[in-house]
């Protein structure tokens, strides 16, 4: 086995890869229709599910339509491939006025179709910030405002995204209904817990089975603040989306084209190639950041010792979608910078306390960990101990959330650059 921290890089550029959409929409594209081709879409692997459709779709065939995407999150276009998508880019995870313009586009592209269009949908993760376009008496600021206090309250993503799809227009099934009488063919890459594609950047072409009483009673579980008129509306069901059964999806179709099961089981054989035995816990890991690493760190330290149900060595892999919840800061302190993966690191860490022949990497696949330049960070026996040798403290980095400013300190984030897909977190402990 070569260098660990080289093996475990290895294993998330192998996860990565599996989730590519180039390698993944082939087989999911229908024939092209009697009418047109209009290809609608949002979500950090927009651009490169764009380009994919582009390289695969008959030269002949009419193709067009609008794709939004993450700022800096779009491919480089190969030589020889021409544009027929527009593929433009808008903020995240908190929306801005270039994704409400994007969707308002989108809508408006929707207008005129007919029963012998084609509309194919490229979905993936973060398409909720990105297509934003709120519910009639909602303004822009008013979804920052209730995104931000979403993002740190700890609310999991199917939470946020029940109130996403309640408080716009285009989410929730709602995009689908807009096309109508065309058919839909949808793409999607899965970036939640379960792969439920009505979660999935809050399912703009799928049915929706929650309802308005749902998210109000979300947003007072986590102390959310609203305008009177929104606690209003959801209160009497103003907002109600389309249900499942509702003839607006009559005939469409979805296509899951990768999910994080996928990605999990190419890295658990990318490991068993190097001589590792390889075990996959699950790729529906959900809770508090901090206390999943603990949970994997007590996984690790006893197949460290031969104890347990991992035999050594091997990989210990996880997916899905952990949160972080933001601690009261003192007045005048700066807050801590980091996401989801690099939280998880810190809580791992400490709770290995430098067991020997443990390393680990958790970082997001697509690249950004939560807000930042890093895809995560990695951990290894020494880490605590150069950490101390800096004067950093886990505990104090902790209550900051700032686990940016841990590992950059110690050199061990984990900086890809936008990956252009997006199949959620990547954990990977290695055993030996």
């Amino acid at each position: 086995m070569t260098n660990p921290q080289t093996a475990l890089r290895h294993l998330y550029d192998v996860a990565v890869q599996r989730a590519l959409p180039l390698h993944n929409t082939a087989a999911h594209l229908p024939p092209p229709p009697k009418g047109r081709t209009l290809v609608l879409g949002a979500g950090k692997a927009g651009g490169a599910m764009a380009q994919a459709v582009e390289a695969l779709w008959p030269q002949d065939a009419p193709l067009s339509g609008l794709v939004v995407t993450r700022y800096g999150h779009t491919p480089p276009r190969p030589a020889g491939l021409p544009e027929r998508i527009e593929v433009v880019e808008a903020a995240h995870p908190v929306p801005d006025v270039a994704g409400l313009q994007a969707a308002e586009r989108i809508l408006e592209l929707t207008q005129d179709l007919t029963a012998d269009d084609l509309v194919l949908c490229l979905i993936s993760g973060g398409g909720s910030a990105l297509l934003t376009l709120p519910a009639d008496g909602i303004s822009l600021q008013d979804k920052q405002d209730i995104n931000r206090q979403l993002l740190a309250s700890g609310a999991n993503i199917a939470e946020m995204n029940c109130v996403r799809k309640h408080l716009s227009r285009i989410k929730g099934g709602r995009l689908a209904a807009a096309c109508a009488p065309a058919r839909v063919v949808t793409l999607t890459i899965s970036d939640v817990p379960g792969d439920d594609p009505s979660i999935i950047a809050s399912g703009p072409t799928v049915a929706d089975a929650t309802t308005c009483a749902d998210a109000l009673a979300i947003l007072q579980r986590y102390a959310i603040q609203v305008p009177t008129a929104v606690h209003e509306a959801l209160q009497v069901g103003t907002w109600e989306t389309p249900q499942p059964g509702s003839s607006v999806f009559a005939g469409h179709v979805l296509h899951m084209i990768a999910t994080p099961q996928q990605s999990l089981q190419a890295a658990a054989e990318a490991a068993r190639a190097q001589g590792l035995n390889a075990y996959i816990l699950s790729d529906e890991v959900e809770g508090e950041s901090r206390e999943v690493g603990k949970v994997h760190a007590a996984l690790a330290r006893a197949a460290a010792r031969g104890q347990g149900p991992f035999q050594k060595p091997c990989v210990i892999l996880s997916g899905g979608e952990t949160t972080v919840t933001l601690k009261p800061q003192p007045a005048g302190t700066p807050r801590g910078r980091g996401g989801r993966a690099g939280e998880f690191c810190l809580g791992l860490a400490q709770a290995l306390q430098g067991q020997s022949g443990v390393w680990a990497l958790a970082a997001d696949t697509d690249g950004i960990d939560g807000i930042e330049d890093n895809a995560g960070a990695q951990v290894a026996p020494d880490t605590l101990a150069r950490a101390a040798a800096l004067g950093h403290k886990v505990d104090e980095h902790l209550q900051r959330n700032d686990a940016y400013g841990f590992f950059e300190s110690l050199g061990d984030l984990v900086i890809t650059g936008p990956t252009h897909t997006n199949v959620n977190d990547f954990r990977a402990i290695l055993v030996v």
